[in-house]
């Protein structure tokens, strides 16, 4: 099953979430660069990286931005596995992974905990340490 198939029976109740992240992992994302920094909002004290499965997907985010319908926008393909492994311990703070945001029915958080990011950045770990 791809992605997108287990994020829709995730969402229904019916998925595995661990398949899920796995399919995650394994799949090339498309991460929105300006001026050289992956595209990311903080909400709840959160930094969410964007992530897109597609160019269609992009571009809907990029048009509910105020982009133009046709304007380009310059993104880097990403494995999930290099974005969580690598990228997310490489910001600051609690980061996580919103993807697909401008699709309602597609989109989904992948958190900074445990089972999604390395432990040494999953916020349920630090506070486990303490």
């Amino acid at each position: 099953m791809e992605l997108g198939g287990h994020i829709a029976a995730v969402r229904a109740g019916a998925g595995d979430p661990a398949a899920m992240v796995g399919e995650f992992r394994r799949t090339a994302l498309l991460v929105p660069v300006v001026a050289g920094r992956f595209v990311s909002a903080v909400q709840g004290g959160v930094r969410w990286v964007y992530a897109f499965s597609d160019e269609a997907a992009l571009a809907r985010f990029a048009v509910a931005r105020g982009a133009a319908p046709r304007q380009e926008w310059e993104y880097a393909s990403v494995l999930g596995a290099r974005l969580l492994d690598v990228v997310l311990p490489s910001l600051d703070g609690p980061v996580g992974v919103a993807l697909d945001v401008a699709d309602e029915e597609r989109s989904m958080l992948f958190p900074p905990v445990r089972g999604i990011v390395p432990d040494a950045i999953a916020v349920d770990a630090t506070e486990a340490r303490r």
